[in-house]
């Protein structure tokens, strides 16, 4: 825990998914709200097929979901939020002449029934 989702649209070429990924993963680790580095999962996904709005025009968007077990401060997931949110600010330069957007969610997953079991660490 916890997992953190990207998602990106295929225009916004100079974004390098690996780098952004460490680079998010890092900012959680440093927010000290996760027991071990290990134990953050994120994964990226490029989006070939997109529409934002119904404008004409170049648009893109990169949405992260951060879903964590549940019982955290409203405090502590905007922290969290804000901080993800600068990380992906921070990944430009962004493509000229495109509108982009950036998106955090944080969702809380249910404690009772999360199941979860590490193998060889």
């Amino acid at each position: 825990m916890p997992h953190l989702h990207m998602e990106y649209t295929a225009n916004l070429t100079a974004l390098n998914a690996d780098v952004a990924l460490l680079r998010l993963n890092n900012a959680l680790v440093a927010s000290g709200q996760f027991a071990a580095e290990h134990d953050i999962k994120s994964r990226a996904v490029k989006i070939d097929t997109f529409r934002v709005g119904t404008g004409i025009g170049e648009r893109g968007f990169v949405h992260l979901k951060l879903a964590l077990l549940s019982g955290r401060s409203a405090e502590i997931k905007k922290q969290l939020a804000d901080n993800l949110l600068a990380v992906l600010q921070d990944l430009g330069p962004w493509p000229a002449g495109v509108s982009v957007q950036l998106c955090v969610e944080l969702l809380d997953i249910d404690r009772g029934p999360y199941a979860k079991a590490a193998i060889g660490l």
